[in-house]
């Protein structure tokens, strides 16, 4: 047992190690190298976001956002973590932004519960809010729509289409009469060139 226990923290420390080496080529310019990553953890994230997500669809689109913002927010990974646990983290954030976004289970703080002696408040302290919170969250959202706005019109369509209108892939085949795998690689080139005008801003969307 302590022979199994030796050979898989070997393997941890060693794919951690892989991980730092792989990073390090992409932050030295090599793009294509983050592929690697991608395809080492997709199948981890993809499970732990159908985890918290149920639409196929959402997954697949939260999977690749994830791997978006830690493509973006790169620079701000420190080697001496495990980069599964980093990535982890920037899936988790970025379906917890989702489901705050589309309402989903929304419970009212300041809602009155009524008790048998009367209304009864509840009372949360924000203790997280910063005061330029705002200011940078509108900041990031103008750097997105620039992004958004640049690309070439076949990729702008399907995007806003996707995440303006909240058409699902299907939706969008059948308006534009071409086949969904058409659709999702119109969206995923549309994403990588994105991507790609927002990497400079990565200090924007570190999570």
């Amino acid at each position: 047992m302590s022979e199994v226990k030796t050979n898989d923290s070997e393997d941890f420390l060693r794919s951690t190690a892989e991980d730092a080496v792989t990073v390090r080529r992409i932050l030295d310019g090599d793009n294509n190298a983050f592929q690697a990553l991608e395809k080492k953890y997709r199948r981890l994230i993809t499970s732990l976001i159908r985890k918290m997500i149920r639409n196929d669809s959402d997954v697949a689109d939260l999977v690749q956002e994830s791997f978006i913002k830690a493509y973006v927010g790169l620079s701000s990974y420190q080697p001496e973590f495990p980069f599964s646990a980093w990535l982890y983290r920037i899936a988790s954030n970025t379906c917890i932004d989702f489901l705050r976004k589309r309402r989903v289970q929304t419970i009212s703080i300041d809602a009155p519960i009524t008790a048998d002696d009367g209304d009864m408040h509840i009372e949360i302290p924000d203790t997280s809010y910063l005061a330029d919170t705002h200011i940078y969250a509108d900041e990031r959202k103008q750097l997105l729509r620039q992004a958004l706005e640049s690309l070439p019109e076949k990729y702008l369509r399907v995007m806003k289409m996707r995440h303006e209108e909240e058409l699902e892939y299907q939706d969008i085949a059948d308006r534009l009469e071409v086949p969904i795998g058409t659709v999702k690689a119109l969206i995923f080139r549309a994403r990588k060139r994105m991507y790609e005008a927002l990497k400079q801003y990565s200090a924007h969307f570190e999570e």
